[in-house]
C-alpha cells in the first residue's frame, strides 16, 4: 500500500526592505498582507502554512566604505541579499513552497538565487515570470535613478555592475531566455536597448491588448514545460491598474485589469510549474484602507487554487514534496 500524499505545506516569509525604492512604506507590506489574510485564505486551501516571521539583518553602516557608483544603498542592500539568498535556500531545500512577501523588488536578488541554487542541485531549470510594469532590467551603467528595485532582473541573468552582492554564497544566474517580462509599460532607454539585445522575452500591455492574457501565459508555460522547468512568480503589485491597486509607489496607467490579473494566476495555477513565489512593492501608506493589500491576497488564492466556480483540477496541478 502506497504512503498517503503529503499535505503541501507554503512558508511565509516577510521581507520588510524599502530602500531599493524611492518611495519609502514597503518595509509594512509583509505584516498588510497577514492583516489581510494570506495566511488564512492559504489555509482554507488545504496548505500546511508556516509563517517565519521577518526577515531581520544587522545594521549596515556604509559611511567608511565608497558608495558604487550609480547604486544607492548598496551596501546595506547587500546585507539583505545575502541574508536571504541562504534563507530562500534553506526554504526551498525544506520541501515547501517559499512565498517572499516584500518589500521592494531588490529583495528578488536574494529569493531568486536561493531558489535557483536549490533547483540546480535538483537538475531543472528555473524560469522566472516577471509581472511588472517596469522591466528592471536596468544596471549601474545604464539606470536613470539608480535604485536598486529596477536592477534586479538584470542581476538575475548574470549582467554585470553588482557582482559583489553575494559574498561567498553562489550566484546561480538564470539564462535570458529564461525569463519573461509580463505586463511592461514602463522601461529606460538604455534599459530598453539591452532588454532589445539579450532578447529577453517581453509581453507588454500592447501584446496583452492585442493577444490576451490567455494565450501569453500559455506560452510560457508551454515553454516552461519543454524544458521540464520550474517556475518563480515574481509579482509586482503594480503589474495591476493603479485603478485596482493603488498602495504602489511606482503607479503606471493602464496596468492588468483584476480580472486579467486572475486568469494569469488560475492558468499559472493549473500549470502545476509554481514552486516560488515573490510578492512586492505593496506600500500600506500609498494604499485606500487596506484594498491593494486585499486585491494581492486573493490573486494569492488564485494562485494556489481558490476558483470562482467549481472545475476540475488538471492532474499535473500537484503541489508535490520537494525533498
Amino acid at each position: 500500500m502506497s504512503d498517503p500524499p503529503k499535505t503541501p505545506r507554503i512558508a511565509l516569509l516577510g521581507i520588510p526592505i524599502e530602500i531599493g525604492a524611492s518611495q519609502r512604506g514597503t518595509l509594512m507590506g509583509p505584516d498588510a498582507l497577514r492583516t489581510a489574510g494570506i495566511g488564512r485564505v492559504l489555509e482554507q486551501l488545504g496548505f500546511v502554512v508556516e509563517d517565519h516571521g521577518n526577515l531581520a539583518v544587522a545594521a549596515v553602516s556604509s559611511a567608511e566604505r565608497p558608495p558604487l557608483a550609480n547604486a544607492k544603498y548598496y551596501h546595506e542592500i547587500k546585507a539583505w541579499i545575502r541574508a536571504l539568498g541562504e534563507r530562500a535556500f534553506v526554504l526551498a531545500r525544506s520541501g515547501a513552497i517559499p512565498v517572499f512577501m516584500g518589500g521592494d523588488h531588490s529583495l528578488s536578488m536574494g529569493s531568486v538565487n536561493g531558489v535557483a541554487r536549490y533547483w540546480q542541485e535538483q537538475g531543472r531549470p528555473l524560469f522566472v515570470l516577471w509581472l511588472d510594469a517596469h522591466a528592471d532590467y536596468n544596471t549601474p551603467d545604464t539606470t536613470e535613478t539608480g535604485n536598486m528595485h529596477g536592477m534586479s532582473a538584470a542581476f538575475l541573468c548574470g549582467e554585470p555592475g553588482l557582482d559583489g552582492l553575494l559574498g561567498d554564497q553562489p550566484r546561480v544566474s538564470i539564462a535570458t531566455d529564461q525569463l519573461d517580462l509580463f505586463g511592461i509599460r514602463s522601461i529606460d532607454p538604455l534599459e530598453k536597448e539591452l532588454v532589445r539585445n539579450r532578447r529577453i522575452a517581453i509581453a507588454d500591455m500592447r501584446a496583452i491588448d492585442e493577444f490576451g492574457v490567455g494565450v501569453l501565459i500559455r506560452r510560457v508555460i508551454e515553454r516552461v514545460k519543454a524544458q521540464d522547468g520550474v517556475l518563480h512568480v515574481s509579482f509586482d503589485v503594480d503589474f495591476l491598474d493603479p485603478a485596482v491597486a493603488p498602495g504602489v509607489g511606482t503607479t503606471v496607467p493602464g496596468g492588468a485589469t483584476y480580472r486579467e490579473a486572475h486568469l494569469v494566476m488560475e492558468l499559472l495555477h493549473d500549470s502545476g510549474l509554481v514552486r516560488s513565489v515573490d510578492i512586492v512593492e505593496l506600500n500600506p501608506f500609498l494604499d485606500e484602507r487596506g484594498r491593494t493589500a486585499r486585491v494581492a491576497v486573493e490573486l494569492i488564492g488564485s494562485l494556489f487554487g481558490l476558483q470562482i466556480t467549481d472545475r476540475p483540477t488538471p492532474s499535473n496541478a500537484v503541489f508535490p514534496d520537494n525533498t
